[in-house]
């Protein structure tokens, strides 16, 4: 059994393979049962820490689980908010392959299921991107999205100009025009793509300041009760995510305007499965809005356990 650490990962994972291994993976047999969702009451803490446990397998071949934890109180402590472990294991014989760090699995399958989205829905020409927020995800969406489409400039928008400059100094080989963003509604104003990756529980994104042909790429929001975007962005765009029974369930984002009754179930047209399956075909005009809203799924992740394997001569 070999111990695989975050450098190592990060090495492995290009985001043109691993949005190509995504793909596949949403197109195969992987089986996924629910992921176990757990918010711990935490006194000491602002809100609760989230433990997710997510099994996934493919026959014959391998299985794998994600451990993981979400403390959003981290960051003040000098931990990263999202700790966890990978682990592979093999199907025939049930050994354990390998153990992988889950913060830089996790990133990168997140970032890569943004691009493989982006690249069935998002604009062909699309050229500007919007990065709102500036945690760990902030680098890896940038990169992910840069794989996929022409983008040469970059507007980032976060609360802190000193998170925002980090993550432009973690992104200094890449070929880009980097601006940091004063105003978030003139950002959007600007932008093809507008990608989102926070923790807040108000909605950042408001419907009125989107135009024709852009594409949202909403990635935070990943309980119930937080939102990145209000009702008006599902209203004007086509929406999408990356599988239904986990958008319907656990982001607020869907959850809210579902039970408010501002869209229906019927009003999302497609999940990653239909799209990678060819079982819905989006036929894009130049005016659509599209909106991406990603939960996660443990076929992410186990396909791109399987990648760093692969690439790391694990057999």
């Amino acid at each position: 059994m070999k111990t695989i650490a975050a450098d190592a990962i990060n090495r492995a994972l290009s985001f043109p393979m691993l949005v190509d291994a995504l793909d596949r993976a949403f197109a195969s047999n992987i089986t996924v049962p629910p992921r176990l969702h757990y918010d711990i009451e935490n006194p000491t803490a602002s809100r609760e820490t989230t433990l997710l446990m997510m099994p996934a397998w493919q026959a014959g071949d391998v299985a794998g689980i994600k451990l993981v934890t979400v403390a959003p109180d981290n960051a003040e402590k000098g931990l990263a908010s999202i700790l966890g472990t990978y682990i592979l294991l093999d199907v025939d014989t049930g050994r354990m392959k390998a153990m992988m760090d889950a913060p830089s699995l996790t990133a990168k399958r997140t970032a890569a299921a943004s691009a493989l989205a982006s690249r069935y829905l998002s604009s062909s020409d699309s050229s500007t991107l919007l990065m709102v927020g500036t945690g760990t995800l902030s680098p890896e969406l940038i990169r992910a999205h840069v794989s996929v489409r022409p983008i040469k400039r970059v507007l980032i928008w976060g609360r802190s100009e000193e998170k925002t400059q980090a993550v432009i100094s973690q992104l200094s080989d890449l070929p880009l025009s980097f601006e940091i963003a004063p105003s978030l509604e003139k950002a959007v104003t600007e932008a093809d793509i507008i990608s989102v990756a926070t923790l807040s529980q108000t909605p950042l994104i408001k419907g009125a300041w989107l135009s024709p042909g852009q594409h949202l790429d909403m990635v935070g929001a990943y309980r119930p009760d937080m939102r990145e975007m209000d009702d008006d962005c599902l209203l004007r765009g086509r929406i999408f995510v990356d599988n239904v029974p986990g958008a319907t369930k656990e982001t607020g984002d869907i959850v809210i305007p579902l039970a408010q009754g501002v869209i229906s179930e019927t009003d999302i047209e497609a999940d990653l499965f239909d799209l990678a399956q060819q079982k819905y075909i989006v036929d894009r005009k130049p005016a659509d809005i599209t909106v991406f809203k990603s939960v996660g799924h443990a076929l992410e992740d186990l396909a791109a356990a399987k990648l760093v394997a692969l690439q790391e001569g694990i057999e």
